[in-house]
């Protein structure tokens, strides 16, 4: 058994287990229904749940606010990266920056970008693309800036200069790093995104658990959270196999 195989089935060990001790302390009666509903019920409402046009509007409303997010941290993250990696000056002046604002909370600030794009998508789109930035940002400085210096100068030697540098010898040296970093981007995004839905919104499906948490529904609260957990869990195996692949290649 390889060693992927075998952390694939920790995983699954790991789900199963969760999910037994559910359905086993529901059958108990250990926990109020109120905090822990049971299993059964959570399963009834998440598939009265995914019969209905609310639930895939929601999620088509979610679902769009993560990727405008995305696609602007990712395009700002990889482009600043590159900007401040042109200059070894701006890489020891900036980079630091740049990690001390990531180790600031961002969530401090969600009030204000509430603020400034009010409580429609337009302020997640903020609030995601603003945390996913920094990941990206940083995981680009630390691949373009740790490119041997010789490949730089084999490359001028032959007249490769600007965006052809980066195209061909930067890029090509630093992208698996930076593909970590659009990695991680986009989990920020897709947490961030979905918390800022809980704390202030009017679509999306944050907004519906908070809803649900609201007007005292366990079991449909609990159904969407199995929902984003379900989809997380996707989309993490999704995106590692993309990496996977593309690092392959």
């Amino acid at each position: 058994m390889t060693v992927a195989l075998r952390a694939r089935g920790i995983q699954f060990a790991f789900l199963v287990a969760a999910f037994v001790s559910w359905f086993a302390i529901g059958r108990t009666g250990a926990i109020s229904p109120l905090f822990l509903p049971r299993m059964e019920a959570v399963g009834v409402a998440l598939v009265r749940l995914v019969q209905t046009d609310e639930f895939w509007s929601a999620v088509a409303t979610t679902a769009l606010t993560i990727a405008e997010a995305y696609l602007i941290a990712a395009t700002l993250g990889v482009f600043a990266g590159w900007l401040i990696t042109r200059s070894r000056y701006l890489t020891q002046v900036l980079e630091p920056v740049v990690s001390g604002l990531f180790a600031i909370p961002i969530t401090l600030f969600f009030p204000v970008f509430i603020l400034m794009f009010g409580i429609g998508l337009e302020s997640k789109v903020a609030y995601g693309a603003a945390y996913g930035f920094f990941p990206i940002a940083l995981n680009t400085i630390a691949g373009l800036a740790g490119v041997d210096q010789r490949y730089l100068n084999a490359a001028r030697s032959i007249g490769v200069s600007g965006f052809g540098l980066f195209r061909h010898v930067l890029f090509p040296a630093a992208f698996p790093v930076i593909l970590t970093g659009l990695r991680i981007g986009f989990f920020i995004c897709f947490a961030s995104v979905l918390g800022g839905e809980t704390i202030s919104s009017v679509s999306g499906v944050g907004r519906n658990i908070a809803l649900a948490a609201e007007l005292m529904e366990p079991a449909r609260m609990y159904a969407w959270i199995v929902f984003v957990i379900v989809a997380a869990l996707a989309l993490n195996a999704l995106v590692s196999a993309l990496e996977n692949r593309m690092r392959g290649h």
